[in-house]
């Protein structure tokens, strides 16, 4: 089975890069399974986003977009739930 390829959108990085070091280490895991499943148990599907996914971390929510053809699973927002929407 071939793995996705997972890239973060620049302002996702930086996301990442302000949160806590045990949320990382939280999130780290979960973004790196979704290069071998982009649409795994427990994720759910944004309304209104035709590609766009959000997979729960705690208090947190990753949102990325995933494209089966190019098999590229992008990070969008990596966010408390409180601000994860807006």
């Amino acid at each position: 089975m071939n793995e996705y390829i997972v890239s973060f959108h620049r302002s996702a990085q930086k996301e990442l890069e302000a949160l806590p070091q045990e949320v990382i280490s939280r999130v780290l895991p979960k973004i790196e399974e979704l290069a071998v499943e982009p649409r795994p148990d427990g994720c759910k599907k944004l309304k209104g986003q035709e590609k766009s996914w959000r997979v729960r971390v705690g208090d947190y929510r990753v949102i990325y977009s995933v494209d089966d053809d190019s098999r590229n699973v992008e990070i969008i927002n990596i966010r408390h739930r409180s601000q994860a929407y807006r």
